[in-house]
């Protein structure tokens, strides 16, 4: 069984799925964190780089690289003991989706907003599959922390 992590959502586990799976990054962001120690994994799937009230950041933490990578590292290591230094890292998406002229490089700023986020966690990055003009659905197998990777161009 699999679990769909949409956009602006996040998700933890180790029983009773195979694996979290999330469709069509485009300029969105996937983020994979993976324990080999205690075979436990999480994905989340981000929107936009950071919240722009407070209201937004805390009613919808998932949809923001700011808010949402945290929380998600947070309740990761609390629920199952984790340290971060264990953490295998792994960021997708962040396409150039909409055209030359996209003045507000949504896919750009998502991708650096990630990388500041996960640096200021003091977390490194194993694998990154971003950028770019194709659109990602990304999975990863809980047993072994294995993400697969399957793309299509995006038409502009």
């Amino acid at each position: 069984m699999q679990l769909v992590i949409g956009i602006g959502e996040y998700a933890v586990s180790d029983r009773g799925i195979n694996a979290l799976k999330t469709y069509a990054l485009a300029s969105c962001v996937a983020v994979t964190a993976y324990s080999p120690i205690r075979r436990v994994g999480a994905m989340i799937h981000v929107a936009l780089p950071e919240p722009t009230t407070f209201e937004d950041g805390f009613f919808r933490p998932g949809y923001y690289a700011t808010t949402g990578i945290p929380l998600m590292i947070e309740k990761f290591c609390m629920r199952y003991g984790c340290l971060k230094g264990e953490l295998q890292i792994q960021i997708f998406g962040g396409a150039d989706s909409i055209s030359d002229k996209d003045i507000f490089h949504i896919g750009r700023r998502n991708i650096e907003a990630v990388i500041g986020t996960l640096d200021n966690l003091n977390l490194r990055i194993q694998n990154a599959h971003i950028g770019g003009r194709v659109s990602r659905t990304v999975e990863m197998d809980l047993g072994t922390g294995e993400v697969t990777i399957s793309t299509q161009p995006i038409g502009i």
